[in-house]
C-alpha cells in the first residue's frame, strides 16, 4: 500500500515503522473474514482493513474525528487478523500508533476519561487487591453488571517449599493473585512436581498491557522497566532459564519487550534478552507430560479447551495444550466451531465495550457448551484469566486454567 506520510511523522520513529507496516498491506480484505467485530456490525471500518485506512489517512495529514476514534476504539487486538494475512502485515503495532496519533487529536468525553483513567491506574494498583477483596465479601448485593467481574473468592493452596536444580520465574500478574490466586500455586506445584522450582521475584507486577492497549505508553514502558530489574539479577547470574507466563495476555506482552523497547539505549539488549527467554506455560507441557508419565490421575468428565487470542493469535501456539493434556488421559476436546475467534474479553474491553463484548461472549459459550444441557462438558478450560472470568460470567459451567486441573489430578507423593 502507498503511503505519503505527512511531515510531521516523516523520519520519526512512529511514522517510519507505520510506513513499513502499510507498504506491506495488498488489501486483499482476507482479515475481514476472521475480525470478530466486522462479523458482528458488518462495517469495513470496523474490520482490519476499514482501520487501516483510517490509520494511514491520519498519517497522510487527514484531521481524525471522533468517528475515527470510536471504529479504532472497537478493535478487540485479538490479531486474528494477523493469523489471517498471506502478506504478514503486522497490525497490532500499526493500531498501537494509529490509536496514539487519534487520542492526541481527539479529546475524549469526560466520562469516558474517567473510566479509562480508573481502568488503567486501578488495575496494576496495590489497591486492586484489598479492593476485590472488599467487593466479595458484598458480591451478593452488587448490581448484576458489576458482579460478573468480581469473581466467587477462591481457595488457593499451599506453595510448594521443595527446591530444585532447575529454576524458572513466574510473572505473578496484577490482577490474577486477587482474582483467581489458584493459577499461580497451582502451576508452582506442577512445575514442582515436574522437578522445577518457581521463583517469584520482588518488585516485578504489572506486564504493561493494560497501560499500553489504554495508550498510557509510557507508564506501560515504566512497568516493563520495572520487571526487568526485578528479573535481570536472576537472569545475569545464569539461575534461571526460562521466564514462565501462565496467563497468555502477560506472555504476548512480555515477548514484545524487545519491541516496545527498542529505542531505548539502556534496556534494549535487556528486553531482547528477556523476551527470548519467556515461555507461556503451555510451552513447558512436553516436558511437564513426560515428568509426569504414570502420576496422573486424569478426572473423569469431558473438558472443552477454548484458547484465548493472545495464544493462539499473539503467541501463534496452537494445538499444544490440547495434546498434551490428552496425552496425560484427560478428555479435551476442541472447541466445535469459531475456535478463532475472540470470546469478548480481550483486557478491558468487556469494560468499555459492553454490548459487544456480551455478544461475542454469548457466541463463544455457544459453541463451547453445544445445544443441549447434556451435551456440556464438565469444565471449560482456557489460558488466561480474562478470557476465564469474563467467559465465567455467562454460565454455571466452571471455566478454569487447565493448570488447575492437571494439579489436582497429581498423585500424592
Amino acid at each position: 500500500m502507498q503511503t505519503h506520510l505527512a511531515p510531521e511523522f516523516q523520519n520519526t520513529p512512529d511514522g517510519r515503522e507505520a510506513e513499513a507496516i502499510l507498504r506491506k498491506c495488498v488489501h486483499c480484505g482476507f482479515c475481514t473474514a476472521t475480525c470478530p467485530t466486522y462479523q458482528l456490525l458488518g462495517d469495513e471500518l470496523d474490520g482490519p482493513r476499514g482501520r487501516i485506512y483510517l490509520i494511514k489517512q491520519m498519517l497522510e495529514g487527514d484531521v481524525p474525528t471522533r468517528e475515527t476514534q470510536l471504529h479504532l476504539d472497537r478493535c478487540l487486538t485479538c490479531r486474528n487478523c494477523e493469523t489471517t494475512c498471506p502478506s504478514g502485515v503486522e497490525y497490532g503495532h500499526l493500531l498501537d500508533i494509529g490509536r496514539k496519533v487519534v487520542d492526541a487529536k481527539v479529546a475524549r468525553p469526560p466520562a469516558e476519561r474517567r473510566l479509562r483513567g480508573v481502568l488503567r491506574m486501578g488495575l496494576s494498583s496495590p489497591l486492586f487487591g484489598p479492593a476485590m477483596r472488599l467487593g466479595q465479601s458484598v458480591r451478593g448485593m452488587l448490581p448484576p453488571s458489576l458482579r460478573a467481574k468480581v469473581p466467587v473468592p477462591q481457595k488457593a493452596g499451599a506453595w510448594p517449599k521443595r527446591t530444585h536444580a532447575r529454576k524458572v520465574l513466574l510473572l505473578e500478574g496484577c490482577v490474577q493473585p486477587s482474582m483467581a490466586p489458584n493459577i499461580n500455586r497451582a502451576t508452582a506445584r506442577v512445575l514442582d512436581a515436574a522437578g522445577i522450582q518457581t521463583l517469584r521475584p520482588r518488585g516485578q507486577g504489572c506486564c504493561g498491557a493494560v497501560r499500553f492497549h489504554l495508550n498510557d505508553q509510557a507508564g506501560a514502558l515504566s512497568q516493563m522497566r520495572r520487571n526487568i530489574d526485578a528479573w535481570w539479577p536472576h537472569i545475569e547470574s545464569g539461575e534461571v532459564d526460562t521466564i514462565v507466563m501462565n496467563a497468555s495476555g502477560c506472555g504476548a506482552a512480555v515477548k514484545d519487550y524487545a519491541h516496545a523497547l527498542r529505542d531505548d539505549e539502556r534496556y534494549a539488549v535487556k528486553a531482547e534478552r528477556v523476551s527470548a527467554l519467556t515461555r507461556d506455560l503451555s510451552e513447558l507441557l512436553p516436558e511437564i507430560a513426560q515428568a509426569l508419565a504414570g502420576k496422573v490421575e486424569a478426572k473423569s468428565g469431558a473438558v472443552v479447551f477454548h484458547p484465548p487470542c493472545t495464544l493462539q493469535h499473539g503467541q501463534q501456539l496452537r494445538g499444544g495444550v490440547e495434546q498434551h493434556m490428552r496425552a496425560l488421559g484427560f478428555d479435551l476436546r476442541p472447541a466445535p466451531a469459531e475456535s478463532h475467534l475472540c470470546c469478548g474479553s480481550a483486557g478491558t474491553y468487556s469494560v468499555l465495550q459492553p454490548e459487544l463484548s456480551t455478544q461475542l461472549r454469548d457466541r463463544k459459550l455457544g459453541h463451547l457448551l453445544g445445544e443441549r444441557v447434556s451435551d456440556h462438558p464438565s469444565a471449560i478450560l482456557s489460558a488466561n484469566i480474562g478470557c476465564i472470568t469474563h467467559l465465567q460470567s455467562g454460565t454455571d459451567v466452571p471455566v478454569r486454567h487447565w493448570v488447575e486441573l492437571l494439579d489436582e489430578s497429581i498423585s500424592p507423593g
